[in-house]
């Protein structure tokens, strides 16, 4: 296989991969690196965004080292001194495959890299680009590493074809290993410093890997904020704010905070998404970082009521910043990182940011949708009711099914007005309360059930109540006097756990 592409979503360590391959091959004696191409909309300069200068570029790079490849380009360029503003289906030719026929082959192979091509401004060029790459790979003796964010364009390319290249994922390496290079590249970054007063322990190291859950960027955007000072005690501050404080420091947050602009800046590009498309993919992606466990494309789109290719496609802008697994019932949907969260909800400017109640709303009442549609007399199936029915697992008990059981009164809690969804409760719920504790009992979670509404009332008479934070059932009756639920509702939260 000629191309190997290695795919990694925003700020998990792509062009960092890039950078230290271009390093290994200049000092690997049996390969050549032909040339290498950084693409970068942070840059400001235009040659770097424009696909069309990839090709230009990388052929110039190799006559640099070859005098053969340069005397045949030259030879071609004299025929044609416009080749380099030609369109990329011809510039290949021109530019690479003519001189490198023109030359005697060598035993050694010729390397390109092509960093971050998802960066390049116009997709069609890219497109062109990728197809012509393929194309000419196929058949030359050269090779091409490339990496790129899974923007949708990319993966309808041919260097997506994994039957025909090699594709590496970052973002689906096992979290132990990439902790492990975090935890490395952290250590040795602080290690370097020429301070005599120890100011980090190995558990600081650990703890800032941690937070950075597989995502290099926010461990290099630590590192670089950590020793952006000069004496011990700033260090060590910066380092407590890093892992306990970070979303609060714009400087901290400053480098996350632009990669996230610029994916949310293009994904919703009013000449590109119609309002209604744009208002779809907020409420999934709200959805997304609103819901309590990581859910599969199957599931979430059964609980607010789409269709699987729908809801993916509403996603197809995202990809640089949301895991979209390809499989719709693999559970692994998710955003890159804990801080998109914080930006979307805190700290993105008005037009980008995303209320954080949108998601619990469009849970909740989906929540309460799918009870209505799955609860229903026996609904474990029980053929007896003198037998425990936990060992039972029904087809009707569905990922969508379960979910909704255990967490709807957690969503309907992080709403900022949940008295206002007293009608869904008591017309779709109450009616089928019992059929909700039969299934509570199929998952084993009959506790849970009298937790989860004390849970819900609690939060409406305490509102800054964690979600983390646990109900004392002792304290019901003085929670049930001063919730406002429906009086319907407070009676259900004092008949599960014993009290009425």
């Amino acid at each position: 296989m000629s191309i190997f592409y290695l795919a990694g979503l925003a700020g998990t360590g792509k062009t960092s991969v890039a950078i230290t391959l271009c390093r290994m091959l200049q000092d690997e004696p049996n390969i050549v690196l032909g040339g290498a191409f950084f693409c970068s909309r942070t840059a400001n300069v235009t040659e770097l965004t424009d696909a069309r200068c990839v090709l230009p570029t990388l052929a110039v790079a190799l006559a640099a080292k070859s005098p053969d490849f340069a005397a045949a380009l030259a030879t071609v360029l004299n025929e044609d001194p416009l080749a380099a503003s030609k369109p990329i289906t011809v510039q290949i030719g021109i530019l690479l495959q003519r001189p490198l026929t023109g030359i005697p082959p060598s035993s050694h192979p010729i390397v390109f890299v092509i960093d971050a091509i998802d960066e390049c401004n116009d997709e069609n060029e890219v497109k062109k680009l990728l197809q012509a790459i393929s194309t000419f790979a196929s058949s030359a003796k050269v090779k091409f590493i490339i990496t790129s964010r899974p923007e949708t364009h990319i993966n309808a390319s041919p260097i997506s074809r994994e039957d025909q290249n090699s594709i590496l994922r970052l973002h689906t390496i096992d979290t132990r290993e990439v902790m492990d290079d975090i935890r490395l590249y952290v250590n040795n970054a602080f290690s370097r410093q020429p301070l005599d007063q120890a100011w980090y322990t190995n558990s600081d190291v650990d703890l800032l890997a941690a937070r950075a859950d597989g995502l290099f960027i926010f461990a290099h955007t630590v590192v670089k904020y950590v020793l952006d000072t000069d004496t011990v005690a700033d260090r060590m501050a910066r380092l407590q704010t890093a892992a306990f404080a970070m979303k609060d420091s714009k400087v901290a947050t400053g480098p996350l905070d632009s990669i996230y602009e610029f994916v949310l800046t293009r994904a919703s590009d009013s000449a590109k998404v119609e309002p209604k498309e744009l208002q779809a993919t907020q409420q999934i992606l709200a959805c997304i970082l609103m819901a309590r466990m990581p859910l599969s494309i199957a599931t979430l789109a059964e609980i607010v009521g789409r269709k699987p290719d729908v809801l993916r496609a509403s996603l197809r802008r995202l990809h640089a910043v949301v895991n979209v697994p390809d499989n719709f019932d693999h559970p692994g949907l998710r955003t890159v990182h804990a801080s998109f969260g914080d930006y979307l909800f805190e700290r993105a400017a008005a037009d980008l940011r995303i209320a954080a109640a949108l998601g619990d709303e469009s849970l909740f009442r989906g929540c309460i949708q799918v009870l209505h549609r799955r609860l229903y007399f026996n609904v474990s199936q029980s053929q007896t009711a003198y037998r425990s029915n936990t060992s039972l697992r029904p087809e009707t008990v569905t990922p969508s099914v379960e979910y909704a059981c255990l967490q709807w009164t957690y969503h309907l809690a992080g709403l900022r007005q949940p008295g206002s969804f007293d009608q869904e409760i008591n017309e779709i719920f109450l009616p089928r309360f019992l059929f909700w504790m039969e299934l509570m009992s199929v998952l084993s979670q009959v506790q849970r059930a009298a937790a989860m509404l004390i849970f819900a009332a609690n939060k409406v008479r305490h509102p800054n109540m964690r979600r983390s934070e646990k109900p004392h059932i002792s304290h019901v009756g003085a929670v049930n006097r001063a919730c406002t639920l429906s009086a319907r509702c407070q009676r259900l939260c004092c008949f599960v756990s014993g009290s009425y």
